[in-house]
C-alpha cells in the first residue's frame, strides 16, 4: 500500500494512511446522512399510498408518519367554498360523475371518498379546506396545491383568517402562473411555490419553459421556490442554480429510496411522496 502526503508534505506510514481514509469516509457518510435527514418529506394527499387521498385519514396518517407537512389540492364548488379533492370531478374517488363545481360542499361531503381504496375506509368524506386547516399538528405545515385560477385566491383567504393559522404554518403551490402572482400579493408572508412538470420532447422543441426561464420569472414574481417533477435532470449544479437565484426547490412526487437519496445529495430542500412513513423509516436506517 503506497504511502499518502499529508498537508506540510509528509508521507503518511500505511497504518495512519489507512486511518485517515477511514475517518475521511466516515465523515462523509456521516455529512451525506445529515443532508439526507434534512430533506423535509411531504405527504402527497397525505399518506395517500395507505389510505383514501386528500381526506382527513390520509392527512391525519401522513402526520403520524412523521411528515414535516401534507400536501392537498382545492377546487372551488358551487358555492364557491373550497373543497380538498385532486380532480375536477367526483368519478374516480366517489364514483359520481359530476364537476366539483356543480355541486355544493354539502352535497360533495355526501359521497364517500374512501370506499373506492377498501372497505376500512369507507365514510370517509371530501373535506372543506377549512377542516384540515383546523387540524394541523403543531410544528407541521399544510401545503395547498391550487387546482383553479386566480378567482380562488378570495376564498383561500378568508379560510386561512377563519383558521387563524400564522403564514409560516401553510404554503401556497400550483401550475398557474397567474394564480400564484395573485397568491403572492394576497399572502406576502405565506411561502409560494411554482409547479412545473417536465417532458424532454416538449422542451426540445421549446413548448416547455427551461430551468433558466422558471428561475427568472420566479424571481421576477418574488416567488419563494420552484416545485419540479422529479423527471427534471436534477443534480448538484442544477440545484445550486435554483439555490444561488434565492429559490428554494422541492421535488415531487417520489416513492423511490435512491432517488430521495440523490435529491439529498443534490441538494434539493424536499421531497413529496406518497409514502412518508416508509421513506422515513428507509432514510433512518
Amino acid at each position: 500500500m503506497a504511502a499518502e502526503v499529508n498537508r506540510v508534505g509528509r508521507r503518511l506510514p500505511p497504518l495512519m494512511f489507512v486511518k485517515a481514509t477511514v475517518a475521511r469516509v466516515l465523515l462523509l457518510f456521516f455529512l451525506g446522512a445529515l443532508k439526507v435527514q434534512a430533506v423535509d418529506i411531504i405527504a402527497h394527499r397525505g399518506a395517500s399510498h395507505d389510505a383514501p387521498e386528500n381526506t382527513m385519514a390520509a392527512f391525519k396518517l401522513g402526520w403520524q408518519q412523521g411528515a414535516d407537512a401534507v400536501e392537498l389540492d382545492v377546487h372551488l364548488t358551487r358555492d364557491g367554498r373550497l373543497a380538498v379533492i385532486h380532480d375536477d370531478n367526483t368519478k374516480r374517488v366517489a364514483g359520481l360523475g359530476k364537476k366539483v363545481a356543480e355541486q355544493t360542499l354539502a352535497e360533495l361531503r355526501a359521497l364517500d371518498a374512501g370506499k373506492w381504496k377498501g372497505k376500512e375506509w369507507i365514510g370517509e368524506k371530501i373535506p372543506a379546506l377549512d377542516e384540515v386547516l383546523t387540524a394541523i399538528p403543531a410544528g407541521k405545515r399544510l401545503v395547498i396545491e391550487v387546482k383553479e385560477g386566480p378567482e380562488a385566491v378570495p376564498p383561500l383567504s378568508d379560510a386561512f383568517k377563519r383558521s387563524g393559522r400564522k403564514p409560516s404554518e401553510i404554503v401556497i403551490i400550483g401550475f398557474s402562473f397567474e394564480t400564484m402572482k395573485a397568491a403572492r400579493k394576497e399572502f406576502p408572508d405565506t411561502p409560494v411555490y411554482w409547479l412545473a412538470g417536465f417532458d424532454a420532447r416538449k422542451q426540445a422543441a421549446g413548448e416547455e419553459p427551461t430551468l433558466e426561464e422558471l428561475i427568472r420569472k420566479a424571481v421576477d414574481a418574488r416567488f419563494d421556490g420552484l416545485n419540479l417533477s422529479y423527471k427534471w435532470p436534477i443534480n448538484g449544479p442544477f440545484a445550486k442554480k435554483v439555490k444561488d437565484a434565492g429559490l428554494e426547490l422541492y421535488v415531487w412526487t417520489v416513492d423511490d429510496l435512491a432517488l430521495t437519496k440523490e435529491l439529498a445529495a443534490a441538494g434539493v430542500d424536499g421531497i413529496t411522496t406518497n409514502r412518508p412513513g416508509w421513506l422515513r423509516q428507509k432514510l433512518a436506517e
